[in-house]
Parts: structure tokens; sequence; C-alpha cells
């Protein structure tokens, strides 16, 4: 049976995942936070529910409404379904792109990571921006083609309406807008983990990787 390094309650590990849509950062995530028992968030959910809220109420003040949203935002309000109409990801490009916009979930972001000793933030610029020192950073790659059928299974489960051709424009557009953007894009962070999902065999071999890095670190930190 698979000895698993257990890390103590004084004992502290950041995390960040990064990578573009359908790259397996999310799932990687979620697999480690799990296995280690690290608070996990995923920023793509929250700008996602920005998007949502922002089409919802459509405020006359964007960044008050916001500010004020956001200082009272409890996690259960992520797991809302309605986040991934492609409405909502069309919007989520377009404020992402708004200084302010990332500057509050940025501050949002940041208190989740000080509030806990033991964390995993997933999205497109936490190694970067959002946790700079953190104590790993893992980079997620997938070629396009790959990532564009997972995240269409993904959909068609919602919408039977939708094409492959739609979710793979869709994919290329936002990782290109997410690459460009001249507020923190998507970049690899210098001392960044690859994780090239599309040459790992399963959903087991990417969780292998990621614990071998981990379990490297919490060896390094603290002995084992």
């Amino acid at each position: 049976m698979e000895e698993i390094l257990k890390l103590k309650r004084q004992h502290k590990l950041v995390v960040a995942a990064d990578g573009g849509a359908a790259s397996g950062k999310t799932t990687g995530a979620k697999l480690i936070s799990k296995k280690y028992g690290l608070k996990f968030l995923s920023s793509g959910l929250l700008y996602r529910h920005a998007s949502y809220i922002l089409l919802k109420y459509k405020p006359k003040n964007i960044i008050p409404f916001l500010k004020n949203h956001f200082n009272n935002l409890s996690l259960k309000e992520l797991n809302n379904k309605n986040l991934h109409l492609p409405e909502i990801s069309a919007y989520t490009s377009v404020i992402a792109k708004k200084k302010k916009i990332r500057s509050i979930l940025k501050t949002y972001q940041k208190k989740f990571a000080n509030k806990y000793n033991k964390v995993c933030i997933e999205g497109r610029d936490i190694g970067t921006v959002i946790l700079p020192h953190a104590d790993i950073k893992f980079f997620f790659k997938c070629n396009l083609n790959i990532a564009a059928k997972r995240r269409f299974k993904e959909l068609r489960k919602r919408n039977k309406r939708i094409t492959f051709t739609e979710v793979k424009k869709a994919m290329r557009i936002r990782n290109n807008l997410d690459k460009k953007r001249k507020n923190s894009p998507l970049i690899q962070a210098k001392n960044a983990v690859i994780v090239q999902t599309d040459k790992l065999k399963n959903i087991k071999g990417m969780l292998n990787k990621m614990s071998e890095t981990i379990e490297e670190k919490i060896k390094e930190k603290y002995g084992s």
C-alpha cells in the first residue's frame, strides 16, 4: 500500500497550479488537495462567478458592487452549474482583461491563501501573480485537440447541441486572449514543474507525477 507523507497541523504548504483551458489543472489540483489535505480554490470559478452576477444583476457601478460581493463570498456559491454556460464563458474572457476586476479577485485569493496553512489555488496567473512565493508551482500543458475533446465531453452532458468545432474554436480564442492580455497573462513561472497531461496515460499518472513533487518538497521542508 502506498505510503503518503502526512502534513502536520503546524506545517505549511502552498501550491499553485496554472495552465490553459482543459489542460488538466483543475482535476490535478483537486486530487492533490484531497490527498494532502490542502484547502482548494479555483480562480477560474471566481471569474465565472463574477461574470454570472454581473450579467444577472446588471449593476450600474460594477467595481463597488463586486468589492462588496467578494468581501462576503462563500465557497459554496462557486458550486453553480450555470457558471459554465456559453454566455458566462464568453463574458469571463472580457472581464478577465479588466485591471480593477482582477485586483478585487486577487485580493480575495490572497486572503484565502493567508487564511490557511495548506493551500492549493489553480488558475492562469497563480504562480506568477497570486502566489509568487508558492512552495510548488505546477504548469499544465496539453495539446489543443486533446484538451478540446475533454472539454467537449464535459459540456456535451449539459448541452447536446454543442459541437466539437465550436468548443475547440472557443478554447483557442480563450487561450490566446489569456496569453496576450496586458494584465496578468497566462505565462509559465520560471521555477514551475511542467505537467504535460496529453503525454501522461491517465489521471493516475498525473496524480503520481504531482505527488512525487509534493513529497520531495515535504521532505525538504520538514524531513520524512
